[in-house]
């Protein structure tokens, strides 16, 4: 055994993710890792694009950043070392929900698509069903957030509503229909806001041609409210 794997066998028996392995494990491992570094202020994963790799901290400290269209942030989390990121997109094959940004200087320990693949359960199985299913709530989640902290009471109506239309086929001028009647008092525990406000809200969407309630209760939403969002 080299001194090179003697030393990646020593910084992965310090990450709690890699604590259970088995000593035949962790060699597999500790041969699929490299050791990487960042400098202060540096990006160690861009929103909207896809790494294939899982980074491990070691040392350092990061910042998870979730950026808007208009470039208004919020920050999701610090990691710290045993954290992990990159993950996600590794699981469900979609390009990362936000920016990782070194606070300090940072080491890591990065494994790259097929050595991480060769951890998963089998693609079949019930059990990475489960973890896909985990992923899309965490995106769902994180997408929550970004909504609370940056967007005003019309942006996250909006967002709920375009939530909902989501689900149902577009027609021709790119407007769908949510079938049924849409609860305010629904929409005001997804928003954060009052019953009232969110009826206020959609009253002057409504009014503004954003959207338009149909006879049986059902809601049209037509494709320009996503420029509230």
């Amino acid at each position: 055994m080299t001194s090179t794997m003697v030393s990646r066998l020593e910084l992965i028996r310090r990450v709690p993710l890699f604590s259970m392995l088995t000593t035949s494990q962790a060699v597999l491992v500790a041969d699929a890792v490299v050791k990487q570094r960042y400098r202060k202020g540096e990006t160690i994963l861009e929103q909207g694009q896809k790494s294939c790799a899982l980074t491990i901290l070691l040392t350092g400290r990061a910042r998870v950043v979730s950026r808007d269209a208009r470039g208004r942030e919020v920050i999701l989390a610090t990691l710290r070392p045993g954290d992990y990121v990159g993950e996600m997109s590794l699981i469900d094959q979609s390009p990362h929900s936000a920016s990782v940004v070194a606070e300090v200087q940072t080491d890591t320990l990065v494994m790259d698509q097929l050595a991480f693949t060769r951890c998963l359960p089998e693609s079949d199985s019930m059990a990475y069903a489960m973890l896909k299913g985990l992923v899309h709530r965490l995106r769902q989640a994180d997408r929550k957030i970004e909504s609370l902290a940056l967007m005003d009471v019309y942006g996250r109506v909006a967002g709920a509503l375009l939530d909902f239309a989501a689900e149902a086929m577009p027609g021709a001028d790119g407007a769908a229909m949510i079938r049924g009647r849409v609860s305010r008092q629904d929409v005001a525990k997804m928003v954060g806001a009052s019953r009232e406000m969110v009826s206020r809200v959609m009253k002057d969407l409504e009014e503004r041609g954003f959207i338009e309630t149909q006879d049986d209760g059902s809601l049209l939403v037509r494709p320009h409210l996503d420029s509230l969002v």
